[in-house]
Order: structure tokens, then C-alpha cells, then sequence
């Protein structure tokens, strides 16, 4: 018979970020880990470091062992509801809309190359009368 596990979301988890009480995420399973912090052979920064985000990367590239996949077991409580996991939604911009905004630039420095020419020319005639006082 299967058995059935606590569901927590990616925020619950987040929540658990002290040395007291540090829950983290590996291949959609909810680790409570406060009670390993001291043991950790990495140090109990790094088992901080991976709370409030997926850790499965950072655990398979640190190389873990058999028997230390074996002990994860342990400190098992639930499981991620992935269903809380939001996707963002992609803004689709059409090739025309990026011309569009690429079009209103060109027009805005067409429309506004006055203003630093003369500011440009105004510089030059004063630096120019200043220097023939001297």
C-alpha cells in the first residue's frame, strides 16, 4: 500500500531558512535537515544556502554517495505540490512591435538633436570668446 505524504509548497519550504528549522528541496521531496545542520559535512551553510529554491542541482553536482542518499530518507517529510509551482507567462512580442519601438527611437532623437547641438555651439562660442579676451 502506498503512503501517503505531506504535501508543502515551494513558499512553506522557503519559510524553514534558519539553522533552528531548515527544510530543503531535492527531486520534489521536502527535507527537514535542522536536526543534520552540525553533522553536514559541507557545513550547515551550505544546507541554509539551498532553502526557498529547488537543491536538486547543487546536490547531484556535489557528488553525494549511496549512503548519504540513503540517509536523506531520514529527514523525508513530505513532498513538493507541484501544482503551486507558477510558471510566468512569456510576453510574445511580434517582429513588428520590435520595429515599432526601434522606429519611435529614431523619430525621438530626430525630433530632440537640436538641444545638444546647441548646446554643443553655445560652448564652443563661449569657450571661443573666452579665449580671445585672454
Amino acid at each position: 500500500m502506498a503512503k501517503l505524504s505531506k504535501l508543502y509548497t515551494m513558499q512553506e519550504a522557503a519559510q524553514h531558512n534558519t539553522s533552528e528549522d531548515c527544510w530543503v528541496v531535492i527531486d520534489g521531496k521536502v527535507y527537514d535537515v535542522s536536526s543534520y545542520l552540525n553533522e553536514h559535512p559541507g557545513g550547515d551553510d551550505v544546507l541554509i544556502a539551498a532553502t526557498g529554491k529547488d537543491a536538486t542541482d547543487e546536490f547531484e553536482d556535489a557528488g553525494h554517495s549511496k549512503s548519504a542518499r540513503e540517509l536523506m530518507e531520514k529527514f523525508c517529510i513530505g513532498e513538493l505540490d507541484e501544482s503551486s509551482l507558477a510558471i510566468p507567462e512569456l510576453e510574445i512580442v511580434r517582429a513588428e512591435q520590435a520595429s515599432d519601438i526601434s522606429k519611435k527611437i529614431v523619430e525621438f532623437t530626430k525630433r530632440y538633436w537640436v538641444v545638444p547641438v546647441a548646446v554643443a555651439g553655445i560652448s564652443a562660442v563661449v569657450g571661443f570668446l573666452y579665449l580671445r579676451k585672454k
